[in-house]
């Protein structure tokens, strides 16, 4: 790597994790509020700040005022596990995916909850499955926003509004970056720790009305942990969605998660967000369009994620090798950046194809992304040159 002189500029913030992701532009552990620490969740000014993070999620996210919003347990795959654990069953189900989380919950609904009428939909990382061939009188399972490949649906045109079944979306790398039409969806889940750049552990359920109607019509004939349920004597249980949490939070990260919704409210809210996630993305699809060793995972324009962007190495000569030896090419690229201190935490997720994942969400400034471009570029070069050194 000496060999090559490295480019002048850095990312001022090298924190390029697609979760937990970068905090805020000027974040500090000072600027959050120290009144709710050592309280009870459950004290008066312990509910009254989370159901502040639930108004200003509805605020900021735009979500519809009959819609219940809660904060529950175990990120988004908590989020989602209730969900599943709670609706279906009552129908046949649809799983989409095209990724390794979105394969996961099929897992979860053939293997654990044992669902006999379970259809697969299902697509290499880099392509989107065909979403004509999603019965909607069936429940179905999706994410809108592929983490692992970069991938997303462009919209959701391809869901009917006269749908039989529920729609369950797995929005955790979307849902404050990119537009979730909420008159299609009737689950929403994502995690603070995604586009907002929140702490872990906690994840956000959201429902539409069709969904509270199907909490309270239908009993699973399966066994709810005590964290997955929602009803009581067939009736939802209120509380969880103005802030009585099923079980404990950290009242540290609700702290956090409000400050980063102010934050966001402070911008211009959704809108802004969003122009601040396809700016960050735009930096890097323009850098690939001019970089021949380097390409998109996402096939086609309109299906690429403005957050979780994933490249892979299209060199002829990094092509030739074998799939173990693409792996560590791009792993010698990530751990250079890495030494550097100028990238952190962009390798490819373990289940995809060999490459690099650089998260593009509002948190990021689109200068630093300016400045990484260029390491990018030294990194690679320098690879090469071992590579060839080695043959």
């Amino acid at each position: 790597m000496s060999n090559f002189p490295t480019p002048e500029l850095r990312p001022q913030n090298p924190n390029f994790s697609s979760g937990p992701c970068a905090k805020r532009p000027g974040w500090s552990l000072d600027r959050l509020s120290t009144d709710t620490l050592g309280r009870s969740h459950r004290s008066k000014i312990g509910k009254t700040r989370l159901a502040e993070a639930i108004d200003l999620t509805r605020e900021v996210l735009q979500v519809p005022a009959d819609y219940r919003i809660g904060i529950v347990p175990a990120s988004d795959t908590g989020a989602v596990e209730m969900a599943m654990w709670s609706l279906l069953g009552e129908r046949g189900v649809d799983m989409v995916a095209w990724e390794s989380f979105g394969a996961g919950w099929v897992t979860d609904a053939v293997k654990q909850l044992k669902i006999a009428d379970t259809r697969k939909i299902e697509a290499a990382y880099g392509e989107l499955p065909d979403l004509a061939s999603i019965d909607f009188d069936r429940d179905v399972v999706f994410t809108w926003n592929g983490t692992t490949s970069g991938v997303r649906v462009p919209n959701a045109d391809f869901i009917p509004t006269d749908r039989q079944g529920l729609t369950i979306c797995d929005a955790t790398s979307a849902a404050f970056a990119q537009k979730l039409d909420f008159a299609k969806l009737d689950v929403v889940t994502f995690s603070w720790q995604k586009v907002l750049g929140g702490e872990g552990g906690h994840g956000v359920l959201i429902l539409s009305p069709r969904a509270v109607a199907r909490l309270e019509s239908y009993q699973p004939t399966w066994p709810l942990p005590k964290i997955f349920r929602m009803t009581k004597g067939g009736k939802l249980i209120e509380g969880i969605f103005k802030g009585e949490t099923i079980n404990t939070p950290s009242m540290l990260c609700v702290e956090d998660y409000v400050d980063a919704l102010k934050w966001a409210k402070s911008l211009g809210g959704l809108d802004a967000l969003v122009a601040r996630a396809d700016a960050n993305a735009k930096v890097i699809f323009d850098f690939v369009a001019e970089t021949p060793w380097i390409a998109n995972l996402a096939k086609v324009d309109e299906t690429r994620s403005n957050t979780s962007v994933c490249l892979t190495i299209a060199d002829p000569d990094v092509t030739a090798l074998s799939d173990d030896e693409q792996a560590a090419f791009a792993k010698g690229i990530v751990t250079a950046l890495d030494k550097q201190g100028v990238a952190y935490d962009i390798g490819a997720y373990r289940d995809a194809p060999a490459g690099l994942r650089i998260w593009c969400g509002a948190t990021v400034e689109t200068s630093d992304l300016e400045a990484l471009m260029p390491w990018l570029d030294w990194a690679f070069q320098a690879e090469k040159a071992t590579l060839k050194a080695a043959a």
